[in-house]
């Protein structure tokens, strides 16, 4: 997953996340969707692991 690809989907998953966080404080299983879909989201932004495996990956198959 490139960087661009790997914002827009961090961040309507963060979107996405903080929406059912904040609207759904009475039902109990939106909010453990919410807090799921932000905490893995924001993994998402934060990896930076996975550019470096693809550059080696890359660099192997020249």
């Amino acid at each position: 997953m490139n960087t661009t690809s790997r914002y827009i989907t961090g961040i309507i998953g963060l979107a996405l996340g903080t929406f059912l966080i904040i609207v759904s404080s009475k039902i109990f299983v939106g909010l453990i969707y919410g807090i799921a879909i932000f905490i893995i989201s924001a993994f998402i932004i934060f990896n930076k692991k996975e550019d470096d495996i693809e550059q080696i990956s890359e660099v192997k198959k020249k």
